[in-house]
């Protein structure tokens, strides 16, 4: 066997999501996570489109940046009568008490070959790279995907295409 099956099983076992609300103030450094990238572009892809883009906030003003965005857009696009403070309040912390986001999204091909339920599939696929690394690190991972980050809003601030998708909010830390 060319791998040890059992320590590729535990690890697939092992992962869970971390909230980062549960994240200490142990920083992420810039190797690993330049590893959880580049092990995310070994996803299977059809047509090899290789359709995951990722945008990386780790200064603690990059992290700003996004937590005033998310609270911004929130506010913008949530009817007043349905927003929620605590809601509110997790979307503009959240980015605050990470040491990193990365922030996903699927670049669709101007041709559209291949069907965009399959870029979506193969995005999902490097998410799942980035967090099996995560986890072979010891570093905690949360998948986040509030309702927002699908909005013509959150793609003006992330300047992404009008047929491309931010599909999550990928938050790294280590574990209280």
């Amino acid at each position: 066997m060319k791998f040890n099956l059992s320590e590729i099983t535990e690890l697939i076992k092992s992962r869970r999501s971390i909230r980062p609300e549960s994240f200490s103030s142990r920083k992420v450094q810039r190797d690993q996570i330049e590893l959880i990238i580049g092990n995310a572009q070994w996803a299977p892809n059809h047509g090899k489109t290789e359709p995951w883009r990722f945008m990386v906030y780790e200064s603690e003003e990059s992290r700003n940046v996004l937590s005033q965005a998310l609270g911004k857009i929130y506010l913008e696009e949530v009817n007043k009568a349905d927003q929620n403070d605590a809601k509110l309040a997790k979307l503009i912390r959240r980015p605050l008490i990470s040491s990193v986001i990365i922030v996903v999204c699927m670049s669709r091909q101007k041709e559209e070959r291949i069907p965009e339920i399959e870029e979506i599939e193969a995005v999902a696929c490097a998410v799942q790279n980035m967090q099996l690394t995560a986890t072979a690190y010891g570093i905690g991972s949360f998948w986040s995907s509030p309702k927002i980050i699908y909005s013509d809003r959150m793609k003006k601030f992330l300047e992404i295409g009008e047929k491309d998708k931010c599909l999550g909010l990928i938050y790294l830390g280590y574990s209280k």
